[in-house]
């Protein structure tokens, strides 16, 4: 189907890809993983065509059609939505076009009727009557409301400018679907409609995603970069971490007989085997399970960072009490009558459709923002450690990363440059990195400063907007397991699907009429008819 030959990327001294072989075959899911800076989103721009690489070639199956999810939301502000979703096709987009300008001739003559003959042979192939009924179901599956399919493109929300695109992207079925984080900017319902979607796909996708639950819903082969090569692995994303896991263990235990690591690996396969084998997505995707063998689980050269959150102190009983709390934010309200109760052990998810509900809420609990009405108290043995969406201002001076986290240190011991590079080793910031200079540090390099803080703090209380922005999936994965084990209490904020399903044991939903606070899993949450029917009243009083 698509092909990679003898493929290599340099730029300057470094190599990316060094003489790359490889195949995406028909009806598979790949998805690509790395860490920062393997050239994962370059890889997709160069068998899209978008850029070219140094050496080597990329080659599509004759007669089969690529589609790219864009990446650039402006690309087509001056068309109207259904056009721009049709555009998505583009034989077939430039086959209507060309029809269209020949139908509005003044002088159509024979050779124009002829013409246009031919041209509807090739439409009627390709179900292009069919166009606009194709796009606009598309688009209402995707949330965009009939009125607004008419609308131009430059005069679309920034959210919903995302699902259009998406449309775009699987408008007309393509051969071979590119995506480049799809999941960015979509709220849970759309990426669980999208995860149906590609589960049922017949043809082939590429994707690159830092969401772990998308990946284990739709990906049948995970595609690594290392060490300037693509490696294909039968299965899922857990799959591939666990084997991964495995097989680096299996390898440090030198005294472990070969009859036995084998044993292991298959009760391996047969216990992963039979969990997909009652999940949503196995009757869906190609029987990826079938493919599973022991000599693809390899070890990773991978590295996680250790983030363990101690706490200085167990707190009390009593952990958080807010009452009638509300917000607005330029005359709009974010949310009103909020009544809250933390106890010891909650671990809670927070969210709203309105995301700067969930930001102005955080904000409030730690007194960098004033309430309209309502009053927050905290227990009296609780220490709070917030982790903001915005921590750009922590960022400002030219510290290195040893005296910025300094800064929280609150003893003569925990002052000492070798208990602070402890800290900052463990979120793989070793030696030379230690000292770079806090202002020139990249996203994820941010985030992972805040959790070195966050964990100096030794809190009981943990509060986390949208923890997983910046980072890659072995932070993503460390910092999961990390808030799984922790023994205190936590509130976050996460559009990372597996995140709010494995850490979570309670949901908070704010919205402009008032709370909806359930003891149940986030899967539990959003599948609960008779809480769906209650969202859409409380949301439908400020609509």
């Amino acid at each position: 189907m698509l092909t990679v030959s003898n493929l290599s990327v340099q730029f300057g001294k470094r190599v990316l890809f060094d003489e790359v072989n490889t195949t995406f075959t028909q009806g598979n899911c790949y998805g690509i993983i790395g860490a920062n800076g393997a050239g994962k989103s370059t890889f997709l721009k160069i068998i899209s065509g978008k850029s070219e690489p140094t050496s080597g070639q990329v080659s599509l199956e004759a007669g089969k059609r690529m589609s790219v999810l864009e990446q650039d939301h402006t690309l087509y502000d001056e068309y109207p939505v259904l056009e721009a979703v049709i555009m998505g096709n583009k034989p077939l987009y430039a086959i209507k076009k060309e029809m269209d300008s020949i139908y509005a001739k003044e002088d159509f003559g024979d050779a124009d009727a002829e013409r246009v003959g031919e041209l509807q042979v090739d439409f009627e192939e390709m179900n292009g009557w069919n166009a606009d009924s194709d796009a606009a179901a598309l688009l209402s599956n995707l949330g965009i409301e009939p009125a607004l399919h008419y609308t131009k493109m430059a005069d679309i929300d920034g959210k919903l400018k995302v699902r259009i695109l998406l449309a775009q992207a699987l408008f007309g079925s393509p051969d071979v679907l590119i995506m480049d984080e799809p999941t960015n900017d979509l709220d849970y319902e759309t990426i669980s409609w999208l995860e149906h979607f590609l589960a049922n796909f017949e043809n082939t996708v590429i994707v690159v995603s830092h969401d772990r639950h998308f990946l284990d819903a739709v990906c049948t082969h995970i595609s690594d970069i290392d060490f300037g090569k693509i490696n294909h692995f039968s299965g899922n994303y857990t799959f591939w971490y666990e084997s991964s896991q495995l097989a680096a263990r299996q390898r440090s235990q030198q005294n472990k007989k070969a009859e036995e690591k084998k044993k292991e690996l298959e009760e391996f396969i047969r216990r992963f085997s039979a969990n997909v084998a009652k999940s949503k997505q196995a009757t869906s995707r190609k029987k990826m399970i079938d493919k599973l063998n022991i000599g693809e689980i390899k070890p990773s050269s991978r590295r996680y960072p250790a983030i363990i959150f101690e706490r200085e102190r167990e707190a009390g009983d009593q952990i958080l009490n807010v009452e009638n709390l509300s917000s607005s934010i330029d005359g709009e309200l974010l949310f009103k009558n909020i009544n809250l109760n933390l106890a010891k052990g909650d671990k809670v998810v927070v969210f709203s459709r309105d995301s700067r509900a969930t930001t102005a809420f955080y904000q409030i609990l730690n007194g960098h923002q004033e309430a309209e009405s309502g009053k927050v108290e905290w227990g009296i043995t609780t220490n709070q450690s917030y982790l903001p969406l915005d921590n750009s201002q922590y960022f400002e001076s030219d510290l290195t990363l040893v005296d910025w986290l300094r800064q929280w240190a609150k003893t003569e011991e925990e002052r000492e440059e070798v208990h602070i590079r402890g800290f900052l080793g463990k979120m793989i910031f070793s030696g030379e990195e230690a000292l770079k200079t806090c202002n020139v540090l990249s996203g994820g390099e941010k985030v992972r400063c805040m959790l070195s803080r966050m964990m100096m703090m030794r809190a009981n209380v943990l509060m986390l907007d949208e923890p997983t922005n910046h980072l890659d999936l072995e932070s993503i994965t460390a910092f999961n397991n990390s808030l799984k084990n922790f023994k205190g209490t936590v509130m976050f904020t996460t559009h990372d699907h597996e995140f709010a399903q494995t850490v979570a044991n309670r949901v908070v939903e704010l919205t402009p009429s008032g709370v909806i606070d359930r003891y149940l899993t986030f899967d539990e949450y959003m599948s609960d008819k008779n809480i769906k029917e209650q969202r859409e009243k409380m949301y439908a009083v400020n609509a």
